[in-house]
């Protein structure tokens, strides 16, 4: 059961008003019919790597230019074919 119903139109800049929005960002769903789907979305600061993190990358990459690597894994027990 719907919390809230109404009608709404599209104005001259083919925008729709949402009454009441408890959110800022929404997913937009359009499909062929005509419905249109609207999830809120809640936007976060991206995921950010520590100084230990990157240093450790760091370390890796210098390793691999320099030929300190492993042998290769065999993962041929996790294909599909």
């Amino acid at each position: 059961m719907p919390t809230k119903e109404y009608d709404a139109r599209i104005d001259t800049k083919k925008r729709v008003t949402i009454r009441g929005a408890r959110f800022d960002h929404y997913h937009v769903q359009e499909f062929l019919d005509g419905r249109i789907v609207l999830e809120p979305r809640e936007l976060v600061v991206p995921f950010e790597l520590s100084a230990l993190t990157m240093a450790v990358m760091d370390s890796s990459m210098q390793n691999l230019d320099e030929g300190k690597v492993s042998e290769p894994l065999d993962l041929t027990a996790f294909s599909n074919e």
